[in-house]
């Protein structure tokens, strides 16, 4: 097992070329040393949908939604009949209500939605006895319970009413101000936006100065935000923030130098950022269909439910007598729709994947290989995906380990019937109506936004020619590794 310590940063949604462009100016200094010094991929690929719950549990997990059954950022759940809201703006949230919302959010998604059967990386490491600690991340499932904080007023206020009840996590776990093991002084203003990164800073300045990790998930949030309000061509402004946050855990170890004598260190995003300049509003194009709302009690002609993600959608068949024409229907009437680059749908053993007036159809098994050397058969048109084959291999630059992607989330049991990818620059309205027009978006699964960072120092294989291809499902191998420990995920992952 390694006597150095690991640091796992993960910057959400952080562009390659933002993270150049900031190191290039001299803006990010430590993630700079840490590139000159380490392994770097520029185009590490997200789960799809590329939202941040369905990345958040692949990174922890190492699976895809296949296997941890976070299927979006909005979903419809069919045992319970309702929508299930992470927050994809304040107006999704009103409409779902807030307290529901914040409950899914806070609890349900690591008590209720996470399958027990996919560890997380803080549960295995926990099981070896190692020290972990976490900041505020969607994913924080571990061994330890910890009991709502009362360190201060505004804790006292958000745990008299929302928060009452006991998680399990890792062994130190801040997640904003609502649980913190113990008192720092680091406040995050009940998560909010621009203050996460600087609490996330503060509380691991502090771990790094005591010495009480051997395990640290360092959540740096806030350049999501900043590209979802500025667009992506702002990311540069919030790496900055981020890196100023690095170099306060490092200014607690005495400097970089140290830092890295002390722990290994992973960055990664978890996925990329799209600039938005159309709004695609399926809930319109749906008008003429009976379409469950968050607010419906149940009506029985209801027909279908829309998961409203971004970049993403899903559409769930609630009554029909055909379950599988009604969902060729639906993935035909959202085709039509301006905007909506994809959809995909299970029939027969097999994936399709539909373009306006094109298939592909593709299952696990067959001759050709992709770059993690599993074998599909692939029948169709293969422009549909920009599929190219050459000496047995499949290689898709536009929408990269497609097929992997694809169907891991169609065979999410807690998925839609059809999924949807918008078309680079467009972006679903969510429930609220909410959209980023002018910012930036992600979700789809188009390599604008599957595309992010990762790397590493002190840790890991020398070069990234390791893997063909890394993904951020690699990122829970690498956390394992590094303690020596077995991968705990399933070999066709």
């Amino acid at each position: 097992m390694s006597s150095r310590g690991l640091i796992l940063a993960v910057i959400d949604g952080l562009r390659p070329d933002a993270l150049e462009r900031a190191v290039a100016d001299g803006t990010a200094p430590v993630l700079a040393r840490l590139m000159g010094e380490g392994v770097y991929v520029d185009d590490c690929v997200a789960s799809f949908p590329s939202v941040t719950p369905v990345c958040a549990a692949s990174i922890t997990t190492g699976v895809g939604p296949d296997q941890h059954l976070i299927p979006s950022m909005n979903w419809y759940h069919r045992e319970e009949r309702r929508y299930v809201e992470y927050g994809s703006s304040f107006a999704a949230a009103r409409k779902q209500r807030i307290a529901r919302t914040l409950g899914d959010t806070v609890y349900a998604m690591n008590r209720d939605h996470l399958s027990p059967a996919t560890p997380t990386i803080f549960e295995s490491l926990d099981d070896e006895g190692l020290r972990t600690a976490g900041t505020t991340y969607l994913i924080y499932r571990g061994r330890h319970t910890h009991q709502p904080a009362r360190h201060s007023r505004l804790a006292r206020f958000a745990t008299s009413t929302f928060f009452r009840e006991s998680v399990q996590g890792p062994g130190d776990l801040f997640y904003a101000d609502i649980f913190a093991s113990r008192p720092m002084g680091c406040r995050s203003q009940l998560g909010m936006t621009g203050v996460r990164d600087q609490h996330s800073g503060c509380v691991g300045a502090e771990l790094v100065a005591t010495d009480e990790f051997d395990f640290l998930l360092l959540s740096l949030p806030d350049n999501d935000s900043h590209s979802h309000k500025h667009g992506p061509a702002a990311q540069v402004e919030s790496v900055a923030v981020a890196d100023r946050q690095l170099a306060r855990l490092a200014d607690a170890a005495g400097g970089v130098d140290q830092l890295l004598d002390r722990y290994g260190i992973i960055v990664a995003a978890d996925h990329g950022h799209d600039h938005v300049s159309q709004r695609v509003d399926l809930l319109a194009a749906f008008s003429e269909w009976w379409v469950r709302t968050p607010r419906d009690s149940g009506i029985e002609a209801e027909e279908i439910a829309l998961g409203l993600a971004q970049r993403s959608a899903m559409i769930y068949v609630l009554k029909s007598d055909s379950p599988t024409h009604t969902a060729e229907r639906a993935a035909a009437d959202a085709l039509r729709v301006s905007g909506v680059d994809l959809a995909m749908l299970l029939g027969s053993g097999e994936a399709r994947v539909l373009r306006l007036g094109s298939e592909l159809r593709f299952a696990p098994g067959g001759d050709l290989l992709d770059a993690h050397g599993r074998g599909w058969s692939v029948e169709g048109d293969l422009s549909v995906l920009g599929m190219k084959t050459a000496d047995g291999m499949i290689v898709t630059p536009d929408y990269p380990d497609a097929l992997r992607r694809i169907w891991s989330a169609l065979n999410c049991s807690t998925a839609g019937d059809v999924l949807l990818s918008a078309a680079p620059g467009a972006e679903f309205l969510d429930w609220g109506g909410s959209s980023h027009l002018g910012g930036g978006s992600h979700g789809s699964l188009h390599r604008v936004d599957s595309h992010g960072v990762l790397l590493w120092a002190g840790t890991g294989p020398d070069s990234r020619s390791a893997r063909e291809e890394w993904s951020i499902r690699d990122v829970a191998g690498l956390v394992r590794e590094h303690f020596n420990l077995d991968s705990q995920v399933p070999a066709d992952s």
